[in-house]
């Protein structure tokens, strides 16, 4: 088959009866995994949620479903009655398609996935704190909430427009007011969104931003 675009463009390419199996599988897939995303990979249809979650494909004879080898083994036994190998599995296109069976090994397969993903984000701080984090920032969120000040115009900003202040030196709203609002926003982590806020905490002490660079 030539290469496709889209899973629609995929299953277009095939006759009309293996297009309503090919659609029926796609459907149960869609509500087993609701926040999948569809894309194409290895030239088969693919649902991804946090790296593969299942591939299918349309044969002469049958259609290939793919859920990965833990997929496989965790129901190899109804799974038995299926031609299939370490990580693939044959649905023949003459016999009905077992959907709930299908259901049931991607809810297995999302909940793999998720559980993967949370392991490989879990993060420990100095402080003993246990976090998620999927960035490769190593800021302990539970640490930056524990040192938010409780007032103060550093109180109405967030963790990173907070540090970008402390890392120059700004504490107090006399430092604050010694600049523009274009040399706040070239600090490393000071937002847009932040301005405002300054503005107001500001003007409410009868101060400003600085007009022009120095």
């Amino acid at each position: 088959m030539n290469k496709v675009s889209g899973i629609d463009e995929y299953i277009a390419g095939f006759p009309k009866e293996t297009q309503a199996l090919l659609e029926n599988l796609r459907t149960a897939i869609k509500k087993a995994a609701p926040d999948a995303k569809e894309t194409i990979n290895y030239g088969m249809p693919t649902f991804t949620l946090m790296g593969n979650l299942v591939h299918f494909a349309a044969y002469q004879k049958h259609i290939g479903f793919y859920p990965a080898p833990s997929g496989i083994e965790t129901f190899k036994k109804e799974l038995s009655v299926y031609k299939g190998a370490k990580g693939s599995v044959q649905f023949p296109l003459d016999k009905p398609l077992p959907l709930a069976l299908v259901a049931k090994i991607v809810t297995f397969r999302v909940k793999e996935n998720i559980e993967k993903a949370a392991a490989k984000n879990l993060r420990k701080c100095k402080n003993g704190h246990s976090y998620y984090k999927t960035s490769d920032c190593p800021t302990c969120p539970i640490c930056e909430q524990e040192r938010k000040p409780k007032e103060g115009f550093l109180s109405v900003l967030s963790a990173p427009a907070r540090r970008a202040l402390e890392n120059v030196g700004i504490t107090n709203l006399k430092q604050l007011s010694n600049y523009t609002e274009a040399e706040l926003l070239e600090l490393h982590g000071m937002g847009k969104s932040s301005i405002p806020k300054l503005l107001i905490v500001l003007e409410a002490k009868g101060l400003m931003f600085r007009k022009n660079k120095k």
